[in-house]
């Protein structure tokens, strides 16, 4: 593995979770397609490893119509079966499942607040919560902005967004930017 610059310790695994770390960890977005992207991603996650459902994710985008929620959301059972039956994503039955409850419910958001991005970035107040732990140190599972924004998701209808998987989400879409002190992408951004 390259490790041409100092890291948050987490992406020092393997080539794949170094890139991911440099170049889209902690990073604000603001494109819905990522967004959806992410939450999709995020929820395979759940108890597994963050680098195994990222060495699926390029599985993933080409299985998900490059996770345009329009499409997930009009999939019928032939196309989950079709799904469950692919071993380039995490075939557990309600994760699959919960890909079109999730592509809807988003879909609503959109609808509701013109953009997902208008919805997720208000609960941060717009700009991004940072946090500089020291290296090595661990950093939380949950916030108490992650129990306020999974429950709402859960009340439009969302499944696979309890409190852990929705903070990993807002690292993952630089809501919340947690790089440690002394890590170069924080430097970066600083």
């Amino acid at each position: 593995m390259k490790n041409a610059e100092q890291r948050c310790a987490w992406a020092n695994g393997s080539d794949l979770m170094a890139a991911y770390h440099d170049e889209e960890w902690g990073r604000p977005s603001h494109d819905d397609r990522y967004l959806f992207e992410f939450l999709v991603l995020e929820g395979a996650q759940a108890g597994l490893s963050w680098s195994t459902v990222l060495g699926k994710r390029e599985n993933y985008r080409r299985l998900l119509d490059g996770f345009d929620p329009v499409r997930i959301a009009a999939y019928d059972e032939a196309k989950l079966d079709e799904l469950l039956g692919d071993a380039g994503i995490v075939r557990n039955r309600l994760k699959v499942r919960s890909l079109v409850k999730n592509a809807r419910a988003f879909l609503a958001v959109q609808e509701e607040f013109g953009s997902f991005d208008a919805y997720l970035w208000q609960w941060a107040g717009g700009a991004p919560v940072v946090s500089r732990p020291g290296p090595g140190d661990p950093l939380p599972v949950s916030t108490e902005l992650s129990d306020r924004l999974s429950k709402d998701l859960k009340r439009r209808g969302m499944t696979f967004v309890g409190t852990t998987i929705v903070y990993a989400y807002l690292q993952a879409v630089g809501v919340v930017d947690d790089h440690s002190a002394g890590c170069a992408a924080a430097a970066r951004r600083s």
